[in-house]
């Protein structure tokens, strides 16, 4: 059985500048040398998307421990993206996607079915970009439970 190895793993990341929670211009390039934790969600805010956001946040410092830096971003607004920061003391960044011009980039634009109603939005991914600034790991449909550990192993 052949292994699928997603179409952006191994290829440079896509650089981009996108508004962040602090109402600042952020691009990803200016990471460069650092390894990125990029994780694209729904929603801030709904059950999954903290349940993520706090995971994150409460093993940051491991993160840094292994110069990782993570990045949130979903099409919020920054003003949902303050509320939601200051609401669970997110200590990393949130950017607003709210053109979805990232998240197509990204491939993280889906179709998605509820309860028999066919929509469109943001899958849950992660991507893992190294220091070269090399896209060196991808993961769609992205559970929760589990997800920041299965991070820091690779790290």
């Amino acid at each position: 059985m052949a292994i699928l190895v997603d179409p952006l793993q191994g290829k440079e990341a896509s650089d981009f500048t996108l508004i962040a929670d602090d109402g600042n211009l952020f691009t990803l390039s200016s990471l460069k040398g650092k390894k990125i934790i990029l994780y694209f969600y729904p929603k801030d805010d709904t059950s999954g998307c903290t349940a993520q956001a706090c995971a994150f946040r409460d093993h940051v410092s491991e993160f840094k421990a292994k110069n990782a830096v993570i990045i949130g971003v979903s099409k919020d607004d920054t003003k949902r993206h303050q509320n939601f920061k200051n609401k669970y003391q997110l200590n990393f960044p949130l950017l607003s996607d709210t053109e979805g011009k990232i998240c197509e980039l990204y491939g993280v634009w889906k179709e998605k079915s509820m309860y028999g109603r066919k929509y469109f939005g943001i899958e849950r991914s992660t991507f893992y970009i190294d220091e070269n600034f090399t896209v060196s790991q991808v993961w769609r449909k992205v559970k929760v439970p589990g997800h920041f550990e299965e991070i820091l192993n690779l790290l």
